[in-house]
């Protein structure tokens, strides 16, 4: 898929057939997709931490609100489409800014079914600001960085290892078990199993980059 083409209905039409990201008020209807190869093996251990109440695992989750009146809590965010439901959550606000600045919200909103890998603020904030600054400035970049990190179904921790196609057009590598899973080998999922109205969700601490 070329990134300068991203309209709602071309977007929609990849992920089988819908995506979505701040503002919008779609239905899921998506049923999980598998895991478009065979697991790879292991890069973490299977962690021995209980997974939350409502399945959501990881450190990172404990940087999010706990009261279910608050708009970033994982009660709020199950209600909403994706991207309404990252603006709400504090650890998701420099994402919340690329998205709307790559005009994706109503894309990512009106999906139907999609596995999003979120990067923290953290995560925007290892790259170097005159590196970033470059990106965000760049429709088209940051269009093909942002669709990098999404892939079509709603993949559980069970279906997550393994190599899968991103709306981008590129695939990401999933490595781990359990609790602990690697996106691309080096950025961990530090908050799993996070839902929204219409995807699933891993926070995840690095900006995965798709290959030039």
């Amino acid at each position: 898929m070329r990134p300068t083409k991203f309209t709602a209905v071309a977007f929609a039409a990849t992920v089988a057939l819908g995506l979505a990201a701040c503002g919008g008020d779609s239905e899921d209807t998506g049923a999980a997709a598998p895991a478009t190869s065979a697991p790879m093996p292991s890069s973490a251990p299977a962690s021995t931490a209980p997974a939350m109440a409502d399945g959501q695992f990881g450190p990172g989750c404990a940087g999010v609100p706990t009261d279910a009146s608050n708009p970033g809590s994982f009660a709020a965010m199950a209600k909403v489409p994706v991207a309404t439901a990252a603006s709400g959550n504090p650890l998701l606000s420099t994402l919340v800014g690329a998205v709307k600045q790559a005009d994706l919200v109503d894309s990512l909103n009106s999906a139907q079914g999609v596995t999003v890998f979120a990067p923290t603020n953290d995560a925007f904030g290892k790259i170097p600001k005159a590196d970033l600054d470059k990106v965000l400035a760049d429709k088209k970049t940051l269009t093909d960085v942002l669709t990098y990190h999404v892939v079509s179904g709603r993949l559980a921790p069970a279906q997550l290892a393994g190599t899968h196609k991103t709306l981008q057009g590129g695939e990401v590598m999933v490595g781990g078990s359990g609790t602990e899973f690697t996106v691309n080998g080096n950025s961990m999922v530090v908050c799993g199993n996070v839902q929204t109205a219409n995807a699933t969700v891993y926070i995840v601490d690095s900006v995965l980059m798709p290959k030039s």
